[in-house]
């Protein structure tokens, strides 16, 4: 009787590590957004890693985390690295290319709870007068990745996420964009603009 549970369970994990051992190798997780506003305003909000907070959807979930900023003020170089409670963990990003109002992508490092290395891009296309923001993170799968994937669905977890966070962008860049006020033609001709 013990060997036939010992048996049992020992093909349950096999057909467990099997599944797990099948799944993708690379993951993609994106999400996009259209935006009232200019290209700039979405941009900026995360070329300029010190406004990171204003649109951040996990700014929420841990209020004390600590942050530390390096490098340059905003685009490539600019690092920000947090530390936080089990809701954030600790890590960080840095931007490794920044093409004005069109690319921000970042290296993103997991430190805690566990280790992982994934790309992150933010894309600005025009759209008449909108912007199309889009939102993505992608890289490998690990094994123990792809063994949390068996149990949760990562693209719809940090799916939205991303939404929360590119909703918070909408209504920051439309909200500034509404409050700028175009320079009368006579005042940017005498200041030179």
């Amino acid at each position: 009787m013990i060997i036939s549970i010992f048996l049992a369970v020992a093909v349950i994990i096999a057909i467990v590590l099997t599944v797990v051992a099948m799944r993708p190798d690379d993951f993609r997780i994106a999400r996009s957004i259209s935006i009232a506003a200019p290209t700039p305003a979405s941009f900026e909000q995360v070329n300029d890693l010190h406004r990171w907070q204003e649109m951040s959807p996990y700014a929420k979930l841990d209020p004390t985390a600590n942050y530390t900023f390096a490098g340059p003020p905003a685009g490539t170089g600019a690092s920000l690295a947090w530390s936080g409670t089990s809701k954030v963990g600790e890590g960080r990003m840095t931007i490794t290319e920044s093409r004005p109002h069109e690319l921000v992508r970042m290296e993103l490092e997991f430190l805690k709870p566990f280790r992982a290395t994934n790309t992150v891009e933010f894309t600005f296309e025009e759209e008449g007068d909108q912007t199309k923001a889009t939102w993505s993170m992608f890289g490998q799968n690990k094994f123990m990745c792809k063994a949390m994937g068996v149990f949760m669905n990562t693209d719809k977890m940090c799916g939205s996420q991303f939404e929360e966070g590119l909703a918070n962008m909408k209504a920051i860049a439309e909200v500034q964009a509404r409050n700028q006020e175009p320079v009368p033609l006579a005042v940017a001709s005498a200041s030179g603009r």
